[in-house]
């Protein structure tokens, strides 16, 4: 027998013996409890996605060069055209 199922049947608490079917049924019961304790926590986690100020300037930054690397294709293209014009 194992410890759940001995401290049960050994508490004064309890009036009866109980069964293996309903030892069975606890540990099932916890484990299912257990489990969906675990998801919501992960569930909270993930739904508190407010965007910080380094995730901010980070975005910032990734815009800047973006428009960085536009303005260079922009530039390269007018001096290749500039170099085909000669």
């Amino acid at each position: 027998m194992n410890q759940l199922a001995s401290n049960l049947q050994n508490d004064p608490c309890v009036n009866k013996k109980l069964s293996q079917k309903e030892i069975q049924m606890m540990k099932i019961c916890r484990s299912v409890i257990a489990t969906l304790a675990i998801t919501v926590l992960f569930m909270g986690m993930s739904g508190c996605k407010k965007e910080g100020p380094v995730e901010r300037a980070g975005k910032k930054v990734d815009e800047t060069v973006e428009k960085g690397g536009q303005q260079v294709e922009k530039a390269g293209k007018k001096i290749q055209e500039g170099a085909k014009g000669e």
